[in-house]
């Protein structure tokens, strides 16, 4: 019998790499206050990496409590910059501050993936992704939001790689995946070591 896949997430392009690497599952979006548990972190010092891991787990776990014979998959993605982490903006002109205080200068994603199965955590990975953005200006920023905001506002960082975003940017360091929210290709393998799909 074939190991159902579930996907713990309500990312669009997440889906999106599993359904373009021929992965069959089903989506189911957890309830999980991020925030609350992000701010919790934070006072505790937590670094940017093990906040991305604890998202990940949390959305996995909340799932796999409902369906334990699923491999389900959790991610979240933090985005690490100057000693903190950025966030999705709250709005057009926090899109614009976190964009001006980062062009120029390097940050790093961390997209963080964890399995549950049968009621436990048996997989993590946490992938990262070292960006450095150009000195854009002002007036093009401005633009930028104001053409992709309907997207934009749903990304830590206020860009997306993917689409136009990708002008803001000088050079990134590391797999490409990883900037799109997935370690897809560790996921992958594990997937396939244990014969979840083939290959």
């Amino acid at each position: 019998m074939t190991t159902p896949i579930v996907l713990a997430s309500g990312s669009a392009i997440r889906a999106q790499l599993l359904r373009n690497a021929g992965v069959s599952f089903d989506v189911k979006v957890p309830r999980v206050d991020e925030d609350a548990i992000k701010q919790a972190l934070l006072a505790e010092a937590a670094p940017p990496r093990d906040i991305a891991d604890a998202l990940a787990e949390m959305k996995a776990r909340k799932i796999a409590d409902k369906v334990p014979e699923a491999m389900v998959i959790g991610c979240d993605q933090v985005l690490a910059f100057d000693g903190g982490i950025l966030s999705k903006p709250r709005d057009q002109t926090d899109a614009a501050e976190q964009l001006r205080a980062m062009r120029g200068e390097r940050h790093m994603l961390l997209s963080a993936a964890v399995i549950y199965h049968e009621g436990k955590p048996i997989w993590r990975h946490v992938g990262q992704v070292r960006l450095r953005m150009r000195n854009v200006s002002d007036a093009y920023l401005n633009e930028y939001i104001s053409r992709n905001w309907d997207d934009i506002r749903h990304s830590v960082g206020a860009y997306q790689l993917e689409a136009e975003g990708v002008r803001l940017f000088h050079s990134i360091e590391g797999d490409y995946f990883n900037v799109l929210g997935m370690p897809l290709l560790e996921l992958l393998a594990f997937l396939t070591l244990r014969g979840v799909i083939d290959g």
